[in-house]
């Protein structure tokens, strides 16, 4: 192309192209760590979520700075820049109205976890960041007024990208999703890229133009009146922690039919449960932690890994006057929730320290515990993988005192293709205690189920556990299984604990059998 005919590039207003790249770098990681949270309800926060929607932005930000490039060198325009922008703007608007629907469909799709969560992150957050890569290549170009600067023009605007893209992890992570929440967010996400686009190069208010702006203010006021109503027919409150998205609403109990209200961050399982006119326990697994007074009859002090609703603990208080229970809870704001929502009061018997469980079980002293109970969850049936390590299992056996107990609670199958964690945790467990037992909460579950199992492990070898005179503990002996496991899988250990793996074929069994 001769002089005469290469297009002529209109210099933009001063710093214009510097905030622009700051703040799609900024929104871009906002958008990702967002991402994370509206997945959550229906695939759960496991590895394999973080890993797709990593994988998949990646990619789609690669093909943006290629057509970027690409389309720079052709037309270099600043109304280009603002309409690719804008039109980003109305991707976002797209992932607001229809993320619900679309996700519903994926979790019933019959495939595995990892292909679940890279489609959902292909559909919902591909498209916008395909746009939101586009930016900073064609900013360079609009920028670029002689081959002198060049260089030192495309690391100033790639260096204000990067530091916006670390203001925005920081940002997302510390103040929008705990403060504001992951849906009002992506409100703000999609509102700051029409915004930037108008303040880059306004527009006539064409068709297209004028469908972007609709569709936007109709996803914000389709998902304010799909939460308005929730939360008038089910009481339904959605909460971003620092460290889940958890949703506590009321369901009807089906053996009790009573109403209870509950806690979840997985699309499956509640994580706790309340009756709303009595602190009974709810749930039958929560009851099999009183095996301690069977294993550990004097009892004086105890620790349990994760609070969520607090609903042991609380009963723990009532039915064992003189001892006391300390929990480590990693989500303060989960707490909170306990005391807003479940009844949590304080008592000086409880103790709450709000650390993650295996850092609190590194640094507790040894020997003070007449029992450990495990009840933290991630999500999908996943215990945190760092409590579940032969590492972790020597430092609960360490922190108990001679004659103590540990019991655990999980999710799994004990035979077949769902059995593999709770086969390898079992072979851990024998690794370090030198008596261990396994308990099937429903005896009317085939091993191949899926199902709430307990483990209980105990320091010193225990004979004789079959009988009791307590008429409650008696019912919970009789579901010991005494069947042998023979399995070969490895015990986990911190470098090697494939807990999410395993899992992921404990999700597609219970799929199946929906």
């Amino acid at each position: 192309m001769s002089e005469q005919e290469s297009p002529q590039i209109k210099p933009p207003t001063k710093f214009i192209l510097e905030i622009t790249v700051f703040v799609c770098g900024a929104l871009v990681m906002t958008y990702e760590i967002i991402g994370s949270r509206l997945l959550s309800p229906y695939l759960g926060a496991s590895t394999y979520v973080w890993t797709s929607l990593i994988g998949v932005i990646l990619a789609a930000l690669s093909l943006g700075y290629w057509l970027g490039g690409k389309i720079a060198d052709r037309r270099p325009d600043i109304k280009i820049l603002a309409s690719v922008i804008f039109f980003a703007g109305g991707l976002v608007s797209v992932t607001i109205l229809l993320k619900d629907l679309i996700l519903s469909f994926i979790t019933k799709a019959p495939i595995g976890l990892e292909l679940k969560s890279m489609l959902a992150a292909l559909l919902l957050f591909a498209p916008a960041s395909i746009l939101l890569g586009f930016v900073s290549p064609y900013a360079v170009k609009l920028k670029i007024s002689s081959l002198e600067d060049s260089g030192k023009t495309v690391g100033r605007l790639y260096a204000l990208s990067t530091v916006g893209s670390i203001l925005g992890t920081f940002l997302a992570g510390f103040v929008l999703v705990p403060f504001v929440g992951s849906e009002k967010t992506l409100y703000l996400i999609g509102a700051s890229l029409i915004g930037l686009s108008i303040l880059l190069a306004p527009f006539a208010l064409s068709k297209i133009n004028v469908a972007v702006l609709v569709l936007f203010i109709l996803g914000i006021s389709a998902n304010e009146l799909k939460t308005y109503y929730l939360q008038q027919s089910r009481d339904l409150h959605d909460i971003d922690t620092e460290y889940s998205r958890v949703q506590i609403f009321k369901i009807i109990e089906p053996q009790t039919k009573k109403m209870i209200r509950v806690l979840t961050n997985d699309p499956y399982f509640v994580q706790s449960g309340t009756f709303l006119d009595s602190d009974d326990l709810v749930f039958d697994y929560n009851k099999y932690y009183h095996l301690l007074r069977h294993f550990k009859p004097d009892v004086k002090k105890s620790l349990m890994i994760g609070g969520a609703g607090y609903s042991f603990p609380k009963d723990y208080l009532a039915k064992y006057p003189n001892a006391e229970i300390e929990v480590a809870e990693i989500d303060p704001q989960m707490t909170k929730i306990a005391h807003e929502f479940f009844r949590l009061k304080e008592n000086p018997r409880l103790k709450i320290t709000h650390q993650d469980g295996r850092v609190f079980l590194n640094q507790a002293e040894s020997n003070q515990y007449d029992a450990v109970l495990m009840d933290a969850f991630g999500s999908l049936f996943s215990v945190p993988f760092q409590l579940t390590t032969f590492e972790a299992v020597q430092h609960i056996n360490r922190v108990l005192k001679d004659d103590g107990v540990v019991i655990f609670n999980l999710g799994g199958a004990i035979k077949g293709d769902a059995a593999s964690f709770l086969q390898a945790e079992l072979n851990t467990y024998n690794q370090v205690f030198p008596k261990v037992f396994l308990f099937k909460i429903n005896a009317d579950y085939t091993d191949e189920q899926l199902q709430n199992l307990i483990i209980v492990a105990c320091k010193e070898k225990t004979t004789g556990i079959a009988t009791s005179d307590d008429a409650e503990i008696s019912n919970m002996l009789k579901h010991l299984y005494v069947e042998d496991i023979n399995s070969d899988i490895e015990v986990l250990t911190d470098d090697l604990a494939p807990v999410e793996h395993y899992n992921s074929f404990a999700q597609r069994s219970y799929q199946r059998a929906k």
